[in-house]
């Protein structure tokens, strides 16, 4: 089952016992802070559970997959995900 905002929101509601409103909101907010980090290309680290960090791509060759045409694709943006240790450890204690 896929963890959504809603769900995420719920859970803050129950464990903080705020109402659903008062959780959007510092959800909401803390999704704002890790965006804007991001977009400014800054990395975000969260001790013991990740960094995740801006990554340029340089141009490349590509082709178009309706026409098979040859092309070259932009140079680009991505954030990488790389996991701290003790979400690894949690994610295997499951197995």
């Amino acid at each position: 089952m896929t963890c959504t905002k809603s769900t995420l929101i719920e859970e803050i509601s129950n464990i903080f016992d705020h109402n659903p409103s008062q959780s959007k909101e510092v959800l909401e907010t803390l999704i704002e802070i890790i965006k804007s980090t991001l977009a400014s290309g800054e990395d975000l680290m969260i001790s013991g559970f990740g960094k995740f960090q801006v990554i340029e791509k340089s141009p490349r060759k590509g082709r178009n997959p309706a026409t098979g045409e040859a092309m070259i694709l932009e140079k680009r943006r991505v954030v990488t995900f790389k996991c701290a240790g003790k979400l690894k450890n949690k994610i295997n204690e499951e197995i």
